[in-house]
């Protein structure tokens, strides 16, 4: 009985987990497309581990890290480009505590970002 009780706790734990990856897989994918459409400014977004954000990146950074998406989430938004190529790379990293005193979890996703032709 006390075994099944504990896989039922790890379980909802690791649910809970997935929930808050995907959380961070539809925020950061809905700042690269603001960012896709906003390339000329691009630098605007950036935003170091621990940083306040800008005023172009702070109403997706408050709504992100908001209680009905991932509470207390720390942001680093990297903006490097590339002109040689006429490209942007962009990675963003969230990462999230579910409970206090546990690991930290992230998720990173990147992109190249260029102008439409």
């Amino acid at each position: 009985m006390l075994g099944a009780l504990g896989l039922q706790a790890r379980s909802q734990g690791a649910l809970a987990d997935a929930g808050m990856r995907a959380e961070a897989v539809v925020a950061a994918n809905k700042l690269l497309g603001i960012m896709a459409l906003d390339q000329a400014n691009l630098a605007a977004y950036e935003i170091a581990a621990g940083g306040a954000p800008g005023e172009r990146l702070a109403p997706w950074y408050n709504e992100t890290r908001s209680r009905a998406h991932i509470p207390g989430a720390q942001v680093t938004v990297a903006v490097a480009p590339d002109a040689a190529a006429g490209r942007t790379e962009v990675s963003v990293t969230i990462s999230w505590t579910r409970k206090s005193g546990m690991a930290a979890n992230s998720h990173t996703v990147s992109a190249w970002l260029a102008p439409s032709t």
